[in-house]
């Protein structure tokens, strides 16, 4: 046993809990588990189903190849229900009880947080595919157990602001940031972009996950003169900074992080949802080619409600999730075993992947532990439901 469960109060089922067995796989207990903590449920559910699809894709490659050390990859899912108290407690689940090879997190920040410090103390490693905040992976953690396939939001905001400059010529943007630590953490980022330029902010407001009425917030920052707004929310507090907007009657340019992309936007936002400006790391497009051909036809097969580009929203979910159990199942394969240090090596010794969003070379290394850098990044808006790209 790879983890003493010393902790029997962590390792009740939860309620929310989900175990998913791919490719019509009877459980065994010679499968090699891998385990997911996410928004499984509420107005992020489409992350978690997303980050689902994506690793299932993956595991049932995996698997038609012989598996990972032999023996069959087995997923094992729990609901965060973006509570970071209850993905603490899922995290313990999976560790100790369920004795998971490797554990993936999910979109939120504040939720990977938490795990963290578990990761490193257990020195079992922990993949992010979704959550962006930058101490996530720069955790200052002399033995660093966390690794990630998904934007980082330091480089995310210099992008953010690159892109403001050139497609509005903006000068002086307003932050609307969810007051939380990925808020703080995106706060950080434009700061450091905007001085980094000597260019002024006319604010910064914050928004709460529940807020219904951000028309204060909003008018504060249009007082102070912005000229755009630069926005790092989830996808309710986003979808009511548009409505909003079209209450105060407000037309301006909205640059967001991908918040917008993790569940019902369009719904919730209406008409105008269509005018927000969103970074991702992949999308799927029309007439894809290669890779991208190969595993929209996966999901087709595997997903039989996926009829067009719109049924694979968010695609960013699917892709950093398809990449990144990739990735583990090499890391593993180099590591000869499931001992966490052994696996933190693996990743290490990781050097050529041919993935969904890119070809990897030597992605992760003792000083770097983000698989993705800015060159990944690829701008987006809503389209009839769809997330496409926008021409630069």
């Amino acid at each position: 046993m790879r983890f003493k469960n010393s902790f029997k109060q962590w390792a009740m089922p939860l309620a929310t809990a989900g175990l998913l067995t791919l490719g019509g796989l009877a459980k065994a207990e010679d499968n090699l588990k891998i385990g997911l903590v996410a928004a499984l449920s509420g107005q992020s559910a489409k992350s978690g189903e997303a980050i689902t699809r994506g690793l299932t894709i993956a595991i049932d490659e995996i698997n038609a190849d012989g598996g990972i050390l032999g023996r069959q990859v087995e997923l094992l899912r729990r609901d965060d229900e973006s509570n970071p108290n209850k993905g603490l407690l899922a995290a313990r689940e999976l560790v100790q009880k369920e004795e998971v090879a490797v554990l993936f997190g999910g979109l939120d920040t504040p939720v990977s947080l938490a795990i963290v410090p578990l990761a490193n103390r257990m020195k079992f490693p922990f993949m992010g595919v979704w959550a962006a905040g930058t101490p996530i992976t720069k955790n200052g953690a002399e033995e660093n157990y966390v690794f990630r396939v998904s934007a980082v939001d330091e480089l995310v905001d210099e992008a953010l602001v690159q892109y403001g400059i050139d497609k509005y010529g903006m000068e002086k943007p307003g932050m609307i940031l969810i007051n939380n630590p990925w808020g703080e953490s995106n706060e950080k980022g434009f700061r450091k972009a905007l001085e980094s330029r000597n260019m002024k902010w006319a604010g910064i407001e914050r928004v709460e996950s529940n807020d219904t009425d951000m028309v204060p917030q909003l008018s504060r920052l249009k007082d102070s003169g912005a000229d755009s707004l630069l926005m790092v929310a989830n996808v309710a507090p986003s979808a009511q900074v548009v409505k909003s907007l079209d209450r105060m009657g407000w037309d301006v340019p909205i640059i967001s992080h991908w918040g917008p992309a993790g569940g019902r936007f369009t719904e919730l936002a209406g008409e105008n949802g269509d005018k927000v400006h969103f970074i991702q790391t992949f999308t799927f497009v029309e007439n894809q080619k290669g890779k991208g051909a190969d595993v929209m036809a996966a999901l087709k097969k595997r997903y039989p409600e996926i009829q067009d580009l719109a049924d694979v929203t968010p695609a960013v979910g699917i892709a950093n999730a398809y990449d990144a159990m990739h990735l583990t199942a090499l890391a593993i394969e180099n590591a000869g075993s499931t001992d966490g240090p052994a696996i933190r090596q693996g990743y290490y010794d990781v050097s050529r992947y041919q993935g969904l969003i890119k070809t990897y070379s030597n992605p992760f290394s003792p000083d770097q532990h983000d698989a993705i850098g800015p060159d990944d990044y690829v701008f987006t808006h809503f389209v009839d439901g769809r997330i496409v790209p926008l021409k630069q």
